[in-house]
């Protein structure tokens, strides 16, 4: 069962990011990640208002940090949907566990076993194996985005750790991002881009974004806390594979050997990463 819940999380990421990018064709970046926000924190708030659960917390500080890096990290990941190929940009985002990892190993000074930094330059090369025969020269902005995605997301990860370890419950740390977002897509959308009138297919993208992004952070949030660690992180990665298909069916998307060869070595350096490291808790977690 534990399972069953990190697959179910890696398909809703991967739905997600499908409305994301259909929506794109119809909604500015900045009305996307408003709206991912905005639905997210009705949909939690409900919960929250019909359970009666409090949101008083002492742990205001580090939830503003993950709420902003989160924020910034979720803006980065749209533009870069948007911009390239879905598998391309899922697997960049994907690159936080090396990030992650690298932030334990070099600013929280944990130990980490032999061959660790051998693994994480494997990620690297990897990386540079999937951009440079992926992307066109039009499209490197947004590989820019997609790998800006994955290091900030490593710092909202690690406030997600640091917020577990607090004691706080996942729903106070999923509504306090999901307010921030919403409250730092609002000005941006009120000054940097017009309205678009919503019909009913934009409002069914919309509730999708917010929807399956909402509905993933909560079977995500299941799987490690009911399964083993080293089992949900490595099922955390069949989002790529999740958005790979879906870049094949509905786009026609496809990558060359090359690119391949650099998903895979993205993901088993991010695997390997986490087994290396002594506290098997480096997995990140997808806004």
């Amino acid at each position: 069962m534990q399972s069953l819940w990190m697959v179910a999380a890696s398909l809703l990421f991967a739905c997600m990011g499908v409305c994301v990018k259909l929506g794109a064709a119809q909604f500015s970046a900045a009305e996307l990640v408003f709206w991912r926000g905005f639905i997210a924190t009705l949909l939690i708030g409900g919960y929250i208002m019909v359970r009666r659960l409090p949101l008083a917390t002492p742990h205001a500080r580090t939830h503003v940090v993950r709420g902003l890096s989160g924020f910034v990290s979720l803006v980065m990941y749209f533009y870069a949907i948007s911009m390239i190929p879905l598998a391309a940009a899922v697997t960049l985002n994907y690159t936080s566990p090396l990030f992650l990892a690298l932030l334990l190993a070099l600013w929280v000074k944990e130990p980490v076993r032999r061959g660790f930094y051998g693994v994480l330059a494997i990620g690297f090369v990897g990386v540079v194996f999937l951009l440079q025969p992926t992307l066109g020269h039009d499209q490197w902005l947004g590989a820019v985005f997609g790998l800006g995605s994955g290091i900030i997301s490593s710092v909202a990860y690690l406030n997600v750790r640091r917020l577990g370890e607090l004691g706080e419950p996942e729903w106070r740390t999923v509504f306090y991002f999901s307010a921030m977002a919403t409250l730092g897509g609002l000005p941006w959308l009120l000054t940097a881009s017009p309205f678009h009138a919503i019909d009913l297919r934009g409002w069914l993208l919309l509730l999708g974004v917010g929807g399956f992004g909402l509905l993933a952070q909560l079977c995500m949030t299941a799987a490690y806390k009911r399964g083993k660690t080293l089992a949900s992180a490595s099922l955390a990665y069949s989002t790529v594979v999740f958005s790979s298909a879906f870049g094949m069916l509905l786009w026609g998307e496809t990558l060359p050997g090359l690119g391949w060869a650099g998903v895979v070595m993205i993901v088993a350096s991010g695997l390997f990463a986490t087994v290396l490291s002594r506290r098997t808790d480096t997995e990140a977690v997808t806004d």
